[in-house]
């Protein structure tokens, strides 16, 4: 049983007529909303053993321009639901809790006590006149530690333009019905493109750029919108980390303002499935966490953006670039991850995170800052105290997932970045974008064999899609989905398959052909 405040309750045997009768136990008088007010859909993250993070947001009408969702200026309670089975026969636990206008009416509760490596239905239901009740969703809790599960599916997934294409890959992630998405940021965008090959535009709201906390929910209410969104997040658990255009294109620690990185932030976490611990104050905001898969695999999720140091376009001089606090990360967050990496309880340690890890410039030199700036390669002495620490740590099977730059790679990782003949210590997986970029984002052409000066590059497709990864005990299937249109509305008119496919066996660090 969740215990989420001390309005939280048992329904037992009434609790499948709670969602059905007019009212509700310890319900409070609350004003008419006469229109659905779930219409952005139902979400669910983080999952543990024996819980996760279930949301909501109220919005009966999701784009009125004040970015409240045509909710009253009033609180509103919403109970919740979670059940074995998609009837909800056999609820085994709910609750009450009070959406504020403050937040936008979003909602979001921490369910625990529940059974580890199980799937769970929920639901909520306003307790209003009429009452309103949600979609329903399916999530799961984690298996137990020390719990060796079959397998685990995964879709790795960044950068999804509303207006450049269609989330058609949304929409085969929802079919997937993985175990748990991994959202690698740009979930939104501030910006509007003008492109001929755009699918549909932003609400023009009379601003070229969204910086005000009304403006960002909106962006947010219209992705929701989108049904192939909404349907991938009732399909699965999520855990999610934002880049820079959930807040401003560039973003780093020092850009935008504190006001404007308030305001963003305070969006992003009204319509993300993330835990309280990772509500902002103000500008600051704690971002990176971990999350258990029982002996199978780890997943540390990392913050590459609130304290990066300003990128080397901005720096008077390159050589700042050397030095050693010159950090994509903080140092306390490079701690955390190195100490995490030192025990190793699962077969895989996997890290999401925003932007490329590897060299992939084979004509940068080393020893200067040119470029480099939206990578680690313009950090790159952190990059190798890190790299140098899991291999020091003995760390089995380091798995780097990553978003940002609109194409698939596959990448092995070399404890050299420089030289090609270097050991390798892991691996790197790239998702291509949802939809940013529409049917090309670079004129680069695609590799499909391994590059000729850098052999560790495996493989790059400038495609729209996600990764599908599926982990066992003995080894690791990438799958780099992609969508055969990015702008055919229709997706039964559309396919989305594997492009290509690696294979990384435990202990061996390197990727291989599937």
């Amino acid at each position: 049983m969740s215990r989420l405040d001390r309005r939280s309750f048992v329904l037992g045997g009434a609790a499948a007529a709670l969602l059905t009768a007019g009212g509700g136990v310890g319900a409070q008088v609350t004003p008419q909303l006469p229109h659905d007010p779930f219409q952005l859909g139902v979400a669910s993250g983080d999952p543990t053993t024996d819980g996760f993070v279930l949301w909501t947001r109220l919005a009966p009408a999701p784009l009125n321009p004040d970015g409240l969702g045509g909710m009253p200026a009033t609180n509103v309670d919403v109970e919740w639901q979670v059940a074995t089975d998609g009837n909800f026969a056999n609820v085994v636990a709910s609750g009450i809790v009070t959406a504020v206008p403050s937040s936008a009416h979003s909602v979001h509760v921490e369910v625990s006590g529940l059974d580890h490596s199980r799937f769970y239905y929920y639901r909520f239901r306003t307790v209003s006149t009429p009452a309103h009740i949600s979609p329903r969703g399916r999530t799961r809790t984690a298996p137990g530690p020390g719990v060796m599960p079959a397998k685990m599916t995964i879709a790795v997934a960044s950068c999804a333009h509303f207006e450049e294409a269609w989330f058609h890959a949304f929409r085969q992630i929802a079919n997937d019905s993985p175990d748990l998405v991994l959202f690698l940021g740009d979930y939104t965008y501030e910006f509007s493109t003008d492109k001929d090959t755009n699918v549909r535009e932003y609400v023009d709201w009379g601003t070229d750029v969204v910086d005000t906390l009304a403006e960002y929910r909106l962006r947010y209410a219209q992705h929701r919108t989108d049904p192939a969104l909404r349907a991938a997040h009732a399909a699965a658990p999520w855990a999610v980390v934002f880049d820079d255009h959930e807040v401003k294109n560039g973003y780093h620690a020092g850009t935008p303002s504190a006001a404007q990185k308030a305001q963003a932030l305070q969006a992003w976490y009204e319509n993300m499935p993330v835990r309280a611990a990772q509500r902002p104050n103000g500008s600051a905001i704690t971002l990176y966490r971990r999350l258990e898969w029982g002996a199978l695999g780890r997943f540390h999720m990392l913050d590459t953006r609130t304290t990066r140091s300003p990128m080397a376009t901005d720096m008077p001089s390159c050589a700042t670039i050397g030095s050693p606090n010159h950090r994509m990360i903080s140092g306390t967050q490079e701690q955390w991850l190195l100490d995490g990496l030192a025990t190793h309880p699962a077969t895989w340690d996997l890290i999401g995170q925003q932007v490329f890890f590897a060299n992939r410039d084979p004509d940068r030199d080393p020893t200067t800052c040119d470029g480099g700036s939206e990578s680690w390669d313009g950090y790159r002495q952190q990059r190798d105290r890190i790299a140098a620490g899991w291999v020091t740590r003995g760390v089995p099977n380091p798995v780097m997932l990553t978003g940002d730059v609109h194409r698939h790679w596959a990448v092995d990782l070399l404890q050299n970045p420089y030289n090609s003949n270097s050991a390798h210590i892991g691996v790197e997986l790239v998702t291509t974008s949802v939809s940013s970029g529409g049917p090309r984002a670079s004129t680069e052409p695609d590799i499909l064999q391994p590059h000729p000066v850098m052999p560790y590059i495996k493989y790059r497709r400038d495609r729209r899609g996600y990764v599908r990864c599926t982990l066992t005990a003995a080894d690791l299937t990438a799958e780099f989905m992609t969508v055969s249109s990015t702008t055919e509305p229709d997706f039964s008119r559309v396919t989305v398959t594997p492009d290509r496919r690696f294979v990384v066996p435990a202990g061996q660090r390197r990727l291989m052909p599937g």
